[in-house]
């Protein structure tokens, strides 16, 4: 007997739940392994051979099994341009920076990009001005990352450790613009192929990077390197981001977003436990004040987009 649409409506709200329980983790994990691999490996080269193979299989996949048809030169373009933004700068940046910066700390500064969304999104529309709890989010998210900091003060005296901070805050941004553009953008393409292109052109672009910075003659292949990148390929970028598709299909985008607040703290963690990375009282606390004001920030755009389309229906009436 065929299941009744009731079951299987609470089958499919369970088995997404589970993906974002999944996700929470995969994707909180995915800092400690990429930094596994980079302390044993030129970085812009791993994140190009992570990314290549992980676009190659998914672009294959939906040209020769699923029989997607090819892109325009314009559509390329526009994937290729996201790619740059969101995989040669938000991943290629961020893996060169975990070879100097603990993978917790770049958990916790890459939390904040859906603030910069936010913020983006407030000061590209002249309309919409910041209210109280955007304010108060913000900075208290900042205080968070300043508190974090003070964990780590003698470090920067390291230039290389200074310069790892800045590119894992410019990755931070660079990930927020891609996003906002793949938002803005209305297309009936299939959003999976398009993640493989943009992961196939991030990683060929982040290949010139790695002729530049890299040190080229320490490839080696021991078997940490390679299954930091197979578990990087299969579970970090075609598992997870099959997986929060279906969470978005089948759950609220404020119930799929919640991973955000739980990535850093499983990242922290980790890093802890693994690596013996630094965690005490002090950088939970951080954490905690940084996950705040993400919620704050995030909570007070929602309010605020639901008074101006309360005000817009007032109005059109």
């Amino acid at each position: 007997m065929a299941a009744s649409p009731y079951l299987r409506a609470v089958k499919s709200k369970t088995l997404a739940y589970l993906c974002l329980a999944g996700i929470c983790i995969i994707w909180g994990s995915t800092f400690l392994v990429l930094r596994v691999g980079v302390m044993q490996f030129p970085p812009f080269l791993f994140a190009a051979l992570r990314q290549i193979t992980a676009g190659l299989i998914m672009c294959v996949y939906f040209l020769l099994i699923r029989k997607e048809k090819l892109p325009t030169r314009k559509d390329l373009g526009i994937q290729a341009f996201r790619g740059f933004l969101m995989i040669t700068c938000g991943n290629g940046f961020v893996s060169w920076a975990e070879v100097f910066v603990p993978s917790g700390l770049a958990a916790i500064i890459c939390s904040t990009m859906p603030v910069v969304v936010i913020l983006i999104n407030i000061s590209t529309n002249r309309s919409e001005l910041p209210n109280g709890l955007i304010v108060l989010g913000s900075f208290l998210g900042l205080g968070g990352i300043v508190l974090v900091f003070s964990e780590y003060l003698a470090d920067f005296a390291e230039p290389r450790y200074t310069l790892g901070i800045v590119l894992i805050f410019v990755a931070t941004i660079t990930w927020a613009i891609g996003s906002l553009l793949t938002q803005r953008t209305i297309k009936k393409s299939n959003p999976f192929f398009d993640t493989g292109l943009q992961m196939l052109f991030g990683g060929l672009f982040c290949l010139p990077f790695s002729l530049a910075f890299d040190n080229l003659q320490a490839v080696t292949f021991s078997n940490e390197i390679l299954f930091a990148l197979s578990y990087l390929i299969v579970v970090g970028s075609i598992g997870a981001f099959s997986m929060y598709a279906y969470t978005l299909h089948q759950l609220p985008l404020t119930i799929a977003s919640l991973y955000s607040y739980v990535n850093p703290l499983v990242a922290v963690v980790l890093g802890w436990l693994v690596l013996a990375e630094k965690l005490n009282t002090k950088i939970g606390m951080a954490f905690l004040v940084t996950v705040a004001g993400i919620y704050l920030v995030n909570y007070g755009y929602r309010t605020q987009r639901r008074k101006l389309l309360t005000r817009n229906v007032y109005e059109e009436s």
